[in-house]
């Protein structure tokens, strides 16, 4: 892995920085985006600057780790160019530098293909799946109400369900006559 100091010393005779020497810079300036990305404290640090500036105080009364510990932190932060610092005496407010996290942004898009092949055919799966447990649901749905027919036995059809009418007896058939 090349560093940032090592990268800048490509440089050709006439002092003309070649290609493969801005390749390499800008392969070593992500390599400390996502090294500075690694760790779960400083990630969190980026969320807390998201939209505003916070003097380093304020950042580490976040964390359970000392002011040196944090401070340590926004410095990695600040060399892979996601923070930026101004100093006023004793007082240092940091803000989020969101230019670097493009650029990670841009080279992982790079493989969303792969990626996304993958959610297809996940989503093909997933899909056979729910095609097949609908049509194992239908007969079973079918079985089972053949299964309570044959143990209720023969049901007789609804004409000669039909009960007799009696013939009206009361006060009231005694009118209708």
């Amino acid at each position: 892995m090349m560093n940032m100091s090592s990268a800048l010393r490509v440089i050709t005779e006439d002092g003309e920085t070649s290609e493969s020497a801005r390749a390499a810079v800008a392969e070593a300036h992500l390599d400390q985006v996502f090294a500075a990305l690694s760790d779960p404290i400083r990630r969190r640090i980026l969320q807390l600057l998201d939209g505003q500036a916070l003097l380093v105080s304020e950042l580490a009364s976040q964390f359970n780790i000392s002011l040196q510990g944090v401070s340590r932190h926004i410095q990695v932060l600040v060399r892979a160019g996601l923070v930026q610092q101004e100093r006023s005496g004793r007082i240092n407010r940091c803000s989020l530098e969101a230019g670097p996290l493009m650029e990670a942004s841009v080279w992982l898009n790079r493989y969303a293909k792969y990626w996304q092949g993958q959610f297809d055919l996940l989503a093909a799966t997933l899909a056979q799946i729910d095609e097949r447990r609908a049509t194992a649901a239908v007969p079973q749905t079918q079985r089972r109400k053949s299964a309570e027919r044959r143990s209720r036995g023969p049901q007789p059809n609804a004409a000669s369900t039909a009960a007799p009418q009696d013939p009206p007896t009361g006060p009231r058939s005694k009118r209708r006559k």
